[in-house]
């Protein structure tokens, strides 16, 4: 089954599927860049790990303890001490998050030209993955490095630009050598995702990333409409506009 939507599909965002979808695109975008930079340049896949602290598991308290009494009438007696119920609490676990993203690279000196960053949940929403990559960014944007930021996901909070709309999808070019300027592309859920160039040096031709098509051929290699319940509400939640839009949709695509 293709992908139902004219653009991005609001269903890949789900949390518990976005990993699959950005590990995807990743590579997608590596396969399609290469063949327009070689030999010159070359794109390869990175990634950083940092901690995150996620609160998924429940541990109980017991009912009843054991204790020790050491008095002149029951010295060395053991007696059961029945507590108070208990409240079942949530203890954060610690989990590692590698998270990928592309260089574009000299193939002569090594030298990184551009960083190819396609955000997550982790990124937008929670402190640990927001701090990771913030810190990553900040180094970019005061660096000689390129950077294309791609965000498509509607929650959480945008990565901080003056001027900018803060709802919808977009992708971020900044050039090193234009900088502060740089180049936004925002759409909305009935859009199509518009093409955007991948910076190199100044003056050279820039390769052309067609997004739409490598998430259209992603969705279909992936058979992500077997992964998803289009009977479901999207998360997160649309306007009462979009969501007659996004029946009609589904209803349409079968």
């Amino acid at each position: 089954m293709r992908n139902p939507f004219p653009g991005m599909n609001p269903y890949l965002e789900e949390p518990e599927l976005w990993h699959q979808v950005h590990n995807r695109l990743i590579v997608a975008i590596a396969d399609d860049l290469t063949p327009q930079i070689v030999p010159k340049y070359r794109v390869s896949i990175e990634q950083r790990a940092y901690t995150s602290i996620s609160g998924t598991s429940l541990v109980g308290i017991a009912d009843v303890a054991v204790s020790r009494r050491n008095d002149s009438t029951s010295r060395n007696t053991t007696v059961a001490s029945k507590l108070s119920e208990p409240t079942k609490v949530v203890v954060p676990i610690p989990e590692e998050v590698i998270e990928r993203f592309l260089e574009v690279r000299s193939t002569q000196t090594g030298a990184v030209i551009s960083v190819i960053e396609i955000l997550s949940p982790k990124n937008k929403r929670s402190q640990e993955g927001r701090e990771a990559y913030e810190r990553k960014r900040q180094q970019i944007l005061a660096s000689t490095t390129s950077l294309v930021e791609i965000d498509l996901l509607r929650g959480g909070e945008p990565m901080l630009l003056l001027g900018a709309a803060s709802t919808g999808y977009r992708v971020l070019v900044s050039r090193s050598y234009q900088r502060p300027e740089a180049d936004l592309y925002t759409f909305g859920l009935k859009e199509p995702i518009p093409t955007f160039p991948v910076p190199l040096n100044q003056g050279e031709p820039e390769p052309i990333v067609d997004l739409q098509r490598l998430l259209n051929e992603v969705y279909q290699r992936a058979r992500f409409d077997l992964a998803i319940d289009y009977s479901q509400p999207v998360k997160p939640s649309l306007s009462p506009e979009e969501k007659v839009w996004v029946a009609e949709i589904v209803a349409e695509g079968g």
